[in-house]
């Protein structure tokens, strides 16, 4: 399956860099790049099986892939890509939905019902808890930008500050490490707003 791997990791960063709209400034290709990383970090604190670990895999590398085709309802639109093109790849049916309830815990708000998609909801908004959350608010506000003109900058930080103070990292590894460096990032929002 690593072989696999290879190939539909080629598959799937040819198609966003060939087909994603520049105006997308947070989510593109590097985005979808951060959360693999961070998938696979999170999956390897929570000592998921390789198994599980190479599903994680495959739905961090679609769970944006929607874009290429509309923002909107994009998860679901990921979704029918990542089927279509896993058919070719021998995947089960089975392992499709696994992949596919990935995809779609990263929908605002995120609700996931499994460790699966607990580990890659957490590895889609791990920025939160960055010292890169400043930047990548900053490209995520461009981005709105390009679909509301009118968006303000103090508008985006309100917005900012509440989704984070009512956001919650979902995994016992992002909830030990993670939310107190997201607290300090509400500190800093907080300041601004």
């Amino acid at each position: 399956m690593s072989a696999n791997f290879n190939s539909i990791f080629k598959d799937v960063t040819k198609l966003l860099n060939e087909k994603l709209p520049v105006y997308l400034t947070y989510h593109n290709t590097a985005h979808t790049l951060y959360v693999l990383k961070k998938a696979i970090h999170i999956a390897e604190k929570e000592k998921v099986s390789q198994a599980d670990l190479k599903l994680i895999k495959i739905a961090a590398l679609y769970h944006d892939i929607g874009f290429t085709v509309t923002p909107k309802e994009h998860e679901k639109e990921s979704c029918k890509i990542a089927k279509k093109q896993l058919k070719k790849y021998q995947y089960s049916d089975n392992d499709i939905d696994i992949i596919c309830g990935m995809i779609m815990a990263t929908k605002i708000p995120q609700n996931p019902q499994n460790l699966l998609e607990q580990v890659l909801a957490d590895a889609d908004l791990e920025y939160l808890a960055t010292s890169q959350f400043s930047l990548k608010a900053n490209n995520l506000y461009k981005e709105l930008r390009y679909f509301n003109p009118k968006l303000s900058i103090n508008e985006w930080n309100s917005i900012q500050l509440k989704f984070i103070n009512n956001h919650q990292y979902h995994t016992k590894y992002s909830k030990h490490y993670k939310t107190f460096r997201k607290l300090n990032n509400v500190v800093q929002l907080k300041k601004i707003v």
